[in-house]
């Protein structure tokens, strides 16, 4: 990447204020990017954009294509006349936390009410763009019918009870998962629980199910449109006021999704479309037990027998919605960690290589080198990773929290950093908040951080800012919640913990324009309030 010394925050959408229980594109998005532009902060990083599925993870999507349509706003629909204030049900909503269990029925409510809107006086300029936008994504037909398809199957066992066809699935699958687990995958209508011809894809079960979906395909439609059309409206205005969006992708997709479902051969599964193994981390600094996120992995030679377009048209997708892209867990791209499909923990997994060169090489001569892409290359990271990272000239990241985890030694310390090609964090999504990390750490630890820093430790998120700021790191990034100084219920995520996580929100007057000076006059100070 060509871009000068920077500094932003990472804020997800989920996490802005709004009056409607969950973050969204509307008014308070671009009072943030106002905040940002006061503050003389010019990058704003998001996590994944996509629909989310079980467990509300960013990380785990029904696409990795479309966007989440639960962070359309209510307001800008409004604007648009769209919906009227009396379209709007009555809520109560956590101004602080995402209860996703409360707002996705309610959200559901109000955009099939916008869209049924729409519909009975389409205007003419936006039907022209309906139409056009349909025709310009080819992934949108797939996963319309998709998500049409599980939620029609969703509805219509809502009220069987052990049914032959779950009898038949609980049989397939007994000896690898638990009842409960089956029961969420049967119930929650996974995809490869669909009648077999379906979740085949064969022509005359397409065909008949786009016939008797058609009016719930051309709903999921209308929603991408307004998502993707809230989404570049906020984009432009961020860009105009000098501030890039930094994106998110997970190298590894939901077995959940209508990529796994429409590109079958792509992925390592059984005839039954079920994974053979899955992907995961092992043991490592947050869990003894390693990560198992249950994706299923890549069929290789199939990706490079087709040149790759899946990935091509994938990193092409995202680079269109946002100005650089941070693709999760790069380490993969030289080696994957793979899990035996059944096991309970990521322990009994192995190590596999990947095509990470041939892959990157394909995407390069397709979309041009140099590609603006920041390299997650955190956890157990070797030497061949690091050669491909290198190689590609992409940089990687530093996490200022686990720098003093250990001696003067550590790689994450900017003194040890081999030169500006990286970006450094306090902290990420999966971290604590730095006051939170800073309460919870060892004595030994909290010693050498006041040493290292020459502080009380009484402010650990701004020291750590401060830190991140002057290093030579070519950009720093702060999770919001550093900049508020909030404590551990702020979190975003705990790795490993199946509950209670992506709920984070802050309220509309967390940010002050005290924030904004100290984040402006620290940029000023480091040299990293330049334009991009």
């Amino acid at each position: 990447m060509s871009f000068t010394r920077a500094s932003g925050l990472l804020a997800h959408i989920t996490s802005l204020p709004s009056n409607y229980g969950i973050g969204d594109l509307g008014p308070a998005a671009y009072r943030f990017v106002d905040f940002l532009h006061a503050a003389e902060q010019t990058l704003w990083q998001v996590l994944p954009l996509g629909l989310t599925s079980y467990g509300d993870s960013p990380y785990q999507s029904f696409s990795t294509f479309a966007g989440n349509h639960y962070l359309i706003s209510p307001e800008l629909l409004m604007a648009q006349g769209l919906l009227s204030q009396d379209d709007i049900p009555a809520h109560d909503f956590d101004p602080m936390r995402v209860d996703y269990g409360n707002i996705i029925p309610w959200k559901m409510a109000v955009l099939r009410t916008a869209f049924a809107n729409y519909r009975q006086n389409p205007p003419a300029a936006l039907k022209k763009e309906f139409t056009a936008f349909c025709k310009a994504n080819a992934w949108l037909d797939d996963f319309a019918l998709f998500v049409a398809c599980k939620f029609h199957f969703i509805e219509a066992r809502r009220n069987d009870y052990e049914t032959p066809e779950y009898q038949a699935y609980y049989q397939r699958l007994n000896t690898r998962l638990s009842e409960n687990q089956i029961k969420d995958y049967y119930y929650g209508a996974v995809w490869n629980s669909w009648p077999d011809a379906l979740a085949r894809r064969e022509k005359s079960a397409l065909a008949q199910y786009r016939k008797t979906l058609a009016d719930e395909i051309a709903f999921y439609q209308f929603l991408q449109f307004i998502f993707f059309q809230q989404w570049q409206l906020l984009k432009s205005y961020a860009n105009e006021r000098q501030i890039k969006l930094i994106g998110d992708i997970p190298i590894f997709v939901s077995l959940d999704s209508a990529d796994v479902w429409s590109n079958r051969e792509l992925f390592a599964l059984d005839e039954a479309g079920d994974p053979i193994e899955v992907a995961g981390v092992p043991p490592d600094y947050f869990s003894t037990t390693g990560q198992l996120w249950g994706n299923p992995l890549y069929r290789w030679p199939a990706h490079k027998d087709s040149g790759f377009t899946w990935w091509i048209e994938r990193v092409a997708a995202t680079l269109q919605t946002t100005d650089i892209l941070r693709i999760d867990h790069f380490r993969a791209f030289a080696a994957y960690w793979a899990v035996p499909f059944g096991e309970a923990t990521a322990v009994n997994g192995q190590w596999k290589k990947s095509p990470g060169k041939d892959l990157f090489a394909a995407i390069e001569s397709a979309l041009g080198k140099n590609l603006p892409i920041i390299a997650e290359d955190l956890g157990i990271i070797t030497d061949d990773v690091t050669a491909l990272r290198l190689k590609l000239k992409l940089p990687g990241m530093k996490v200022l929290q686990f720098a003093f985890e250990a001696d003067a030694s550590s790689d994450h310390l900017p003194h040890n950093y081999p030169d500006s090609h990286t970006v450094v964090y306090t902290g990420t999504h999966d971290n604590d908040t730095t006051v939170g990390w800073y309460t919870a750490t060892s004595d030994k630890n909290r010693d050498y951080f006041r040493r290292y820093m020459n502080s009380s430790g009484s402010e650990a998120h701004w020291d750590l800012i401060r830190l991140a700021w002057a290093s030579n790191a070519l950009f720093a990034i702060a999770p919001v919640q550093d900049v508020i100084g909030a404590a551990s219920d702020a979190r975003m995520n705990t790795p490993g913990v199946a509950a209670g996580n992506w709920q984070y929100r802050f309220s509309p007057d967390a940010l002050s324009t005290q924030h904004a000076e100290r984040l402006a006059y620290l940029g000023q100070l480091f040299a990293r309030h330049g334009s991009l």
